[in-house]
């Protein structure tokens, strides 16, 4: 059974409150948060069957906030969630065959990966534009292997969608990003299932981080308000940045 000490609860805290805080502006807060339970010494499949965990807070909450506005139409989104569960089962699936000395090794390149993506990903759109791929295409292609990858491994799904939404469906910035929450919360949600019936869950550490990003969430979306988009952008980066650093020395160097 593993036990966190006071400090370990703390740095989860603090992870938990940062992912929320950009998460909720510029999406990407899973790759802050696995390398943070990577450091408090959880396994890799506990890292990310509790990452699951904390991630739902946000992206239930999300949903609902953009549900309630109108900006999505839950039943205009069915077969994109049926075959987002789909592919974020088979990926929670095979993750947890795979060796924990595997994903030790791989998880830090992944993560870069997903850095230099975020770092290079285009902006969305504000407007809406022409749709290049009809709903079926669309769903059918991302619900199952953006789904897959969220079961898989997580971090950077929210952008990876939000971009899909913008180049292929059409969708404007805020049409997008409340698409995307329902998605993310779809495969969240899945996947926790699976890692909980795999018991690679830690409840209260998981509960701990969820908690502090709601909070962390309610903060940035309030605060893009005053110092802009931008501002949060470069400030995720450089946090990221060095969170990788760490994760890649102690990974490969120690």
């Amino acid at each position: 059974m593993i036990e966190l000490t006071a400090s370990s609860y703390a740095v989860l805290a603090g992870a938990g409150f940062l992912a929320g805080f950009i998460d909720s502006i510029a999406g990407g807060g899973g790759i802050i948060t696995v390398p943070a339970l990577l450091a408090v010494g959880l396994p890799p499949h506990l890292a990310l069957g509790t990452n699951k965990l904390q991630s739902s807070f946000g992206s239930l909450t999300a949903a609902i906030h953009y549900s309630s506005k109108g900006l999505v139409v839950l039943r205009e989104t069915l077969l994109g969630v049926a075959l987002t569960a789909v592919g974020a089962a088979a990926g929670t699936i095979i993750i947890q065959r795979l060796s924990p000395g595997m994903l030790r090794h791989a998880i830090p390149v992944l993560l870069v990966a997903v850095f230099i993506y975020l770092l290079k990903s285009p902006e969305v759109a504000e407007e809406g534009r022409a749709a290049r791929l009809g709903r079926v295409a669309f769903y059918s292609l991302f619900g199952l292997s953006i789904g897959f990858y969220d079961g898989f491994f997580g971090p950077g799904t929210g952008s990876f969608w939000a971009v899909a939404f913008v180049a292929l469906l059409g969708l404007g910035l805020k049409k997008a990003t409340a698409h995307t929450k329902v998605m993310n919360f779809t495969s969240n949600i899945v996947s926790l299932v699976f890692f909980i019936i795999g018991g690679n869950v830690v409840f209260v550490a998981g509960l701990v981080m969820g908690g502090c990003e709601v909070a962390g969430a309610l903060l940035g979306s309030r605060l893009v308000i005053v110092r802009g988009v931008r501002f949060v952008r470069v400030f995720f980066l450089c946090v990221v940045a060095a969170t990788l650093a760490r994760l890649v020395l102690t990974t490969y160097f120690r």
